[in-house]
């Protein structure tokens, strides 16, 4: 998830999948914008997200089962990795 749902978001999708595929799990993965997030996160477990953007994401999505995860560098798929190891567990 980004604010504009073009690049960084596309970065952070491509990163999630390799995280996902370290860790040996499968799922779908989709980039959003601020403004469809809300709609994405219906059905959505988790929530990836820079910190600058997560406040704005939670307003956004208002009461979801979704956890919302900060990640601080989308290219680090090491870091992407761990937070959704200890969000799924």
């Amino acid at each position: 998830m980004c604010g504009v749902g073009v690049g960084s978001s596309a970065i952070l999708k491509t990163n999630a999948e390799r995280a996902l595929d370290r860790l040996g799990l499968t799922a779908d993965v989709s980039a959003s914008d601020l403004a469809g997030v809300a709609t994405a996160a219906a059905d959505a477990q988790v929530i990836l997200t820079s910190t600058e953007l997560a406040d704005q994401v939670r307003r956004a999505v208002g009461r979801s089962y979704a956890e919302i995860i900060e990640v601080s560098n989308y290219f680090d798929v090491g870091e992407i990795g761990e937070k959704l190891e200890a969000s799924l567990g």
